[in-house]
This record gives structure tokens, sequence and C-alpha cells, in this order.
């Protein structure tokens, strides 16, 4: 790499790191280092979502899926619009008003006031291990970037060395930092993908006339997906939407309701079509360039789908632009990266740790951030076990949604509930996903894993819930 491209992706790493710094001093409380406060406005926190949600996972694994499949890639977070509006509507609602009523933190503590606080701490083990995987995929992400632009760096440094500067601002600064670096960060992954890899990279490869001649015509084709694969991707997605941690943080942290309900719109919209279009767009010029030459000794079987983007990348952009787009792509990596760092050390420090611990508000902060940095490191080994971003990415959602969607949603829409049946369906739900995608098991009519997961979860709710139930009395509170 070019002494000006290094020099502008070091002077951006350094930047985030005093973020996290100046919010290491403004941070007094827990609720400060959770959630922000409670006092963010919409669109830091929707630029936020959307930054958390597609980031560099989906912004490498997107690259990808158009590398491998073409413009029907997009789809994918088509269903992220669906349940970013959906939660809107139905969630945000009722969650915000709770959250400032009885001081919500995160998502367990939810499940503990509709249930009980064995289906809290169940929910808090779930969602810390979801999480923990989930930020492992970014730091893969953050790796795979790495590896492909400095040809001399070995994936297992790649993986210690990113990690390690996400993990680092993300102890000091907690979700202030998280959720104000993560504006700009969206904004440098606009700037740096709309601006100067899509233009340059269609340049190229010869236009839309060079796409044309190259690729076949179901790389253009929206209908070039099957069914189950967006049953599986739908069936994934959109429920993370309501049973996700990171989410749910920044619902609790925006100054009111309808502040909330612009974020998830704004993010919805951002998601589809501009971030969906763009990301697979660029994966197909990726695969032009390949199939045309234009990446010295890379060809389309020799070469893994989701390294496509950051090879064209290091082949085409020019000195000085390469660092931009660089930042771009891992300012995208370390805004998911440090959101699911939080969402997983919240969950063992209010969830696991605190109902046990006695501790004061200077010590429960210090052991937040130490909670962090331990959660970070052990995010960092996982990641050097795992070869697919968007694999990792999609068995973490599943892992949460099998497990917590329909409890959630039982809990707060339903007049009757059951604290044994929420209990069981977690476990059966969490751990029916957990079980087949361990044991790789080719699965009726192509469907994922997740979709058994969920009808376990339901099964077992309802019909435990014939025989036990609990009386709501938390119903009038947070129903529509």
């Amino acid at each position: 790499m070019h002494w000006l491209d290094l020099s502008i992706f070091l002077t951006y790493m350094v930047a985030m790191l005093g973020v996290g710094l100046y919010f290491f001093y403004q941070n007094k409380t827990t609720e400060d280092y959770y959630v922000g406060g409670r006092k963010i406005g919409s669109w830091h926190i929707g630029l936020s979502v959307v930054a958390t949600d597609v980031g560099g996972g989906f912004s490498i694994g997107l690259g990808g899926l158009g590398f491998a499949l073409g413009i029907s890639g997009s789809w994918m977070l088509f269903t992220g619009l669906i349940g970013a509006w959906l939660a809107a509507v139905f969630l945000i609602p009722s969650v915000n008003k709770l959250s400032k009523e009885i001081n919500l933190l995160t998502l367990p503590q939810l499940f503990g006031y509709l249930f009980n606080g064995r289906v809290a701490l169940m929910t808090g083990i779930l969602s810390a291990i979801g999480y923990v995987g989930f930020t492992s995929s970014q730091i893969l992400a953050g790796a795979k970037l790495a590896t492909a632009t400095f040809p001399t760096l070995e994936l297992p440094t790649a993986l210690w060395v990113m990690g390690g500067v996400a993990v680092i601002y993300t102890v000091f600064g907690g979700l202030k930092a998280v959720i104000y670096t993560d504006t700009v960060q969206w904004i440098i992954l606009m700037g740096g993908l709309l601006f100067v890899a899509l233009p340059l990279g269609y340049y190229e490869v010869g236009g839309w006339e060079g796409l044309q001649n190259t690729l076949p015509k179901s790389y253009f084709d929206f209908q070039n997906i099957t069914w189950q694969t967006f049953v599986n991707w739908g069936i994934t997605i959109i429920p993370i939407w309501f049973v996700g941690m990171t989410l749910y943080q920044r619902i609790f942290a925006a100054k009111n309701e309808q502040e909330a309900q612009k974020a998830w719109f704004i993010a919805g919209l951002l998601e589809w079509p501009l971030m969906a279009i763009m990301g697979v767009s660029l994966g197909i010029i990726a695969r032009a360039a390949v199939e045309q030459g234009l990446l010295a000794g890379i060809t389309a079987a020799g070469t893994d789908a989701e390294m496509g983007v950051p090879l064209l990348l290091r082949y085409t952009l020019p000195y000085g632009l390469m660092g931009v787009v660089l930042a771009a792509y891992f300012s995208a990596i370390m805004s998911t990266a440090d959101s699911c760092l939080m969402a997983a050390s919240s969950n063992i420090m209010t969830d696991l740790m605190k109902p046990f611990i006695k501790l004061t508000e200077r010590q429960e902060m210090r052991w937040s951030q130490v909670l962090t940095f331990i959660v970070g490191l052990g995010a960092i080994a996982i990641s050097n076990y795992m070869t697919q971003v968007l694999d990792l990415m999609l068995m973490s959602y599943s892992v949460m949604v099998s497990g917590l969607t329909i409890p959630l949603l039982a809990g707060m829409f339903m007049r009757k509930v059951s604290s044994r049946g929420a209990l069981w369906a977690i476990i059966m739900g969490g751990g029916t996903t957990i079980t087949l995608l361990a044991t790789s098991m080719e699965l009726p009519l192509g469907l994922d894993a997740n979709v058994f997961g969920l009808s376990a979860s339901a099964i077992t709710y309802f019909v435990i819930g014939i025989f036990h139930s609990d009386k709501q009395e938390v119903f009038e509170k947070v129903s529509l």
C-alpha cells in the first residue's frame, strides 16, 4: 500500500480512538455508557441503526452476493426495510414509553418485566451468545478487507489488529461514542463507495456495455433467486428488528417515541434500495473485472466471493483514493462491531452478573468496561475459526430470532402469557437452531434451520401455555 493511502487509513483509526477517549470522560453512569443518557435525536439514531445493521458484514457480504448472484442479492436487505417499518409501527410506541417508566437498559430486562427473572436470565444468555458471534463476523470482515489490501498481512494478524482497534474505542466510549461515530462512519462509507469505488470500478470494466458483454443475463435479473432463499432471508432478518439488543439500546437512547420511529423509517429507506443496490453492484463490477482478467492472476473459480470487492479496490483504485475507500469500508465494519460488542457486554453485566452481585455505580461502570474488553477478546478468538462473514452473521441472527421472537410477541401483544412457556420456548427454539446448524443436517425444502427453530419455539410456548398461564398484569402498560 502506498504511503498516502496508509496515512489516510491510520489517521481515520486514530480519530476513532480519539472519539472513544473523549466519551470516556463524559460517561458518568451505566445509563450514559449503555443508552447514551436517553437524549439522542432521530438522525443520529437512524444513521447508527443502518450503519450497525448493514455495516461491514453486510457490506462485504452483499458484495459477495453480487459477485455470486448479481442484482437479485439486493433482496436480502429488502427484508430489513420490512422489519424496520414493522418495528416502528408496532413495537416502538410501547417499548420507548416503558423504557422511561421502568428505566430499561437491556432487552432481557423487558423479558423479566413481561415474564419473570428466569426468563430474563435465559434471554440474556441467548442474546450474549448471538452478539458475541455477530461481533466476530464484523472482525472477520475487517480482516478480510485488510488481507486483500495488504498482501503480506496474514489473516490471524489482521483479526487481532482490526479487532483490537474496535474493542479499545468501544471500551472507552460506550454507546455515545458508538452512535456519534456511526453517523460519521456511515457518511464516510457512502461517500467512499458512491463517489469513488462505484464510478471508478464501473469505468474500469467498460461501463454498462462491458458488464453486459461479460456477465450472464441472470446477473441483471431481480428474479434470480429461489423462493426458499427469500423466505430464509425474511424469516431470519425481519424478526431481528423485534429481538435485536443493539436496536433496543437505540430505542432506549431516543429522546422520545416520535424520534425513535422517525429513526427507524430513515434506517429502512437507507437499507433498501440505497445500500442494497450499491453493495451488490460493487460485487457485480468485481465479478466482471475478474472475468475480464483485470485482476492479475485471479479467477472466479478460485476466489472467495466475499473477497471480490476488496480485491477490486486493491487493483483498480489510484493512490490516495484507496485510503479513502479502505477507511470507508473499515468504518462500516467498526460501526457494527462496536454496537454488537456493547450489546453482548451489557447483556452479561446487566442481566447475568448484576442480579447476583452488588456494586456501586462507579464499580459497575468500570466492570462494564472490563467486560467489554473481555468479550471483545473472545470475539476475536472466535473469528479465527470462521471463514464466511455472511454465514457467521446469519447464524448469529438465527440463534436469537428462533429463541426470542415468539416469547417477545406473546408477552407484548397477548392478554394471557406463560412464563414457563416463555422459558422453554427460548430453550427449545434456540436449542433446535443451534443443533441443526452444528450437525449441518440437510433440511426439508432447502429451508433454513431458523424456520424449524421458530416452529419449535411457537409449538412449545403455546402447548405449555395451555396448562400454565400467568395473570398478565402489565398488559395495559405495553399493549398498543
